[in-house]
């Protein structure tokens, strides 16, 4: 395992999908409070303790980088970014400071806050992996959260998860391989964690 006493966190927003089921071209150019989103949950990241975020484009890259203020971030585009969500995590790790650990967020989650990254950031623990988890209703019925983003994975377990990453699954195989290395953090007060997929969807974006 590396010494990690002096690691810091990047995060990286993944924003390389299109949201055909939208129609409203690249996700992260939807409109949220005046701007676009992937401003938002950039300046969140920022703003909650990250020492540096990356933003992976794909679908639209240009249009986005001519119509987004991404001040202090650095942006990554993505290629392949059709082959799923698996691509752009593994070009976002590859892009990352290596002794970093890395907080990976959602384009389309338009309820991430600073308070949030400050409770994740506040909350891990070295060599594990932190998540956040929200009520619901649905999972309170049995007495669970569920489990969502952001997520911060430690820089010990970097090379491992980047390991399982295929498709559009994310770091989904090894967070289900590994629940011993898991932590949830209830931010069901700060937000529902809920994605953007669908028009009815969009509406409830302040």
């Amino acid at each position: 395992m590396r010494n990690t006493e002096a690691a810091g966190t990047t995060g990286v927003v993944l924003a390389a999908g299109y949201g055909a089921r939208l129609g409203r071209g690249p996700k992260a150019l939807l409109p949220y409070r005046g701007r676009p989103l992937v401003e938002a949950v950039a300046e969140a990241l920022l703003g909650g303790g990250c020492r540096e975020v990356v933003v992976v484009l794909g679908a639209g890259a240009q249009d986005v980088l001519a119509a987004a203020r991404l001040d202090g971030c650095r942006t990554v585009v993505n290629e392949e970014w059709q082959s799923g969500m698996g691509s752009s995590l593994l070009l976002g790790n590859a892009a990352t400071d290596p002794r970093d650990h890395l907080m990976i967020a959602l384009v389309d989650q338009p309820g991430l806050s600073s308070l949030a990254v400050e409770r994740l950031l506040a909350s891990h623990r070295p060599g594990r992996v932190t998540a956040a988890a929200y009520d619901d209703g649905a999972a309170a019925a049995d007495g669970g959260l569920r489990r969502g983003h952001p997520l911060v994975i430690d820089t010990s377990l970097r090379q491992a998860v980047a390991a399982t990453v295929m498709g559009d699954a994310g770091a989904r195989a090894f967070l289900r391989s590994h629940p011993e290395l898991v932590d949830e953090v209830d931010c069901s007060d700060l937000s529902s964690g809920l994605d953007v997929d669908t028009p009815e969807q969009l509406y409830l974006l302040g």
